[in-house]
């Protein structure tokens, strides 16, 4: 376990293996829009590496997200992405 590990583990999170792009990308604005109303400032959305369908359906939602500041690929993997969430 790397340092910046211990560090992800503290962020509230969900995890979309097994989500269609449709299902995926619902649940992906429900948890922003339950961390904002939570006051929570970082979330992390696992979601996988396979063929990249739920990754780039959780990039898209987020893009379109007005509570989302700015997001980005997790360091080393690049199966989970850290979200920066706009406060209250």
């Amino acid at each position: 376990m790397k340092v910046y590990d211990i560090f992800l583990d503290r962020l509230p999170k969900i995890d979309l293996h097994g989500f269609d792009r449709e299902s995926a990308r619902v649940m992906v604005n429900d948890f922003v829009n339950e961390a904002y109303e939570l006051g929570y400032l970082e979330i992390l959305i696992i979601h996988g590496i396979g063929t990249g369908i739920v990754k780039e359906a959780t990039h898209e939602a987020l893009f379109r997200n007005k509570k989302v500041l700015d997001f980005h690929i997790c360091g080393e993997n690049v199966g989970c992405t850290v979200v920066k969430i706009k406060q209250r």
